[in-house]
């Protein structure tokens, strides 16, 4: 890692600590060639670092890597204050910013799967020892009591993350003929409030990291029946907990499930090109890479240079650059949103009973008309025979919803257009 990788780093862990209520007051940095099993890292370094807490009076040293057990229990007998890894703090920011039943839930998983090789004989209030059938009675170490109470507290709660889970499904299974849009990007990139100046959805943004833990989902309109769900999601970072992932697969099944994906990355970053890597990154592990993706960069009114914005657009010319904020481009993000949408549908053609006006009317409502005739009656007497061909374009998911709706009998593919008549004209919109 370069001195410039160290201090972005850094930089973020400082944010991180901030964002979790803590005060810095230093940083300390050390290159090594190998790990030190024992403390993470040098003797020498160890010895500076005490000198350190010592005279500032700290309470909490925070390490931008992950440790393990034996580590933590060895610096914090030589620094004489707690430690804590960059995992535990965010887990520690998730506990605290977390709103909803839903995320609660899956912060304390992802707490009990990360304290489950970090115990520290803390977990006997969850139950009492029990001797007898399925337990190992009064000789079992407190350790093992430990893992046993916090194994069986992860069954209780993915239990009833399951139940969740099945309410989101069912949830989506009941949005399914809209075109669904997730919002991603690195966490503080400014995705709730470009949520909030598309939809007005009154999404919590702050300018602190993972300011939004729970799915949002809005439905904003881009035009006479063009409508489409925009679901905010949690930001990633740079070496998010697997055991999050994990945890927040529900909330992260918005962003597998959607259609196309609003990539928002902060402009005035400096490090803007490593955050799109590793949201890309992210995707690939959840499998949602591959799908249509606008790139957006937001806060161009607080880009200092203008060079940046040129080199940008130059490097990636079919993104789009917006301030949610000032609300600058959001009409180029409304238009590209209607774009993706218009890419998914198809044409479909029906045939309705002319006696059906209801249905007629509902179909202008539902989707995008093409063409409408006038079908002869089958008898040839003009008797209340005749049927209305249509075709019109809209989502492929919205199709069945569609003909429900109407009342309207699709098409086949192998069936033979039948001679039209003159074109009947169109319901005024």
């Amino acid at each position: 890692m370069s001195v410039w990788d160290a201090k972005d780093a850094l930089d973020e862990l400082e944010l991180l600590s901030q964002t979790a209520g803590a005060e810095v007051t230093d940083r300390v940095t050390q290159r090594l060639q190998k790990i030190n099993g024992a403390t993470y890292i040098g003797k020498g370094k160890v010895d500076e670092l005490r000198r350190l807490v010592a005279s500032r009076d700290s309470d909490l040293v925070i390490f931008d890597d992950d440790l393990n057990p034996v580590q933590v229990r060895n610096l914090e007998r030589e620094l004489k204050c707690k430690i804590l890894d960059r995992s535990g703090l965010i887990l520690d920011i998730f506990a605290a910013r977390a709103r909803t039943a839903t995320a609660k839930v899956q912060v304390e998983i992802a707490q009990l799967d990360y304290m489950l090789t970090r115990l520290t004989r803390q977990w006997t209030h969850l139950s009492r020892q029990k001797g007898g059938i399925g337990t190992k009675g009064p000789g079992e170490t407190q350790i093992e009591t430990d893992r046993r109470l916090i194994a069986k507290r992860i069954s209780v709660l993915k239990e009833k993350l399951d139940r969740i889970d099945r309410q989101r499904t069912t949830q989506r299974k009941a949005r399914e003929e809209k075109f669904r849009v997730a919002l991603v990007g690195y966490t503080n990139a400014g995705k709730s409030t470009l949520m909030n100046a598309l939809s007005n959805a009154g999404v919590r943004a702050e300018d602190k990291l993972f300011a939004t833990l729970d799915a949002t989902t809005r439905s904003i309109s881009l035009g006479p029946r063009t409508d489409i769900l925009l679901t905010d999601t949690v930001g990633f970072i740079r070496k998010l907990p697997h055991s999050l992932i994990e945890s927040f697969k529900s909330t992260l099944d918005e962003v597998r499930e959607s259609d196309g994906l609003l990539h928002i990355v902060d402009l005035s970053h400096p490090r803007h090109e490593d955050m799109i890597a590793v949201v890309n990154a992210t995707l690939q592990e959840l499998d949602a890479y591959m799908k249509p993706q606008i790139l957006v960069f937001n806060k161009i009114d607080a880009v200092e240079s203008g060079g940046v914005l040129e080199r940008m657009r130059d490097a990636y010319p079919d993104s789009l650059f917006v301030s949610a904020l000032r609300g600058i481009g959001l009409k180029d993000v409304v238009e590209r949103l209607g774009e993706l949408s218009r890419g998914r549908s198809e044409e479909i053609a029906v045939t309705l009973s002319v006696t059906n006006a209801r249905g007629r009317a509902r179909l202008h409502e539902l989707a995008e008309v093409v063409s409408e005739e006038l079908l002869p009656p089958a008898g040839g007497d003009g008797q209340d025979q005749s049927t209305l061909y249509i075709v019109f374009r809209a989502p492929a998911a919205r199709r069945d919803a569609i003909l429900r709706e109407t009342g309207a009998r699709p098409v086949l593919p192998t069936e033979e257009r039948p001679p039209l008549t003159t074109p009947i004209p169109r319901l005024e919109q």
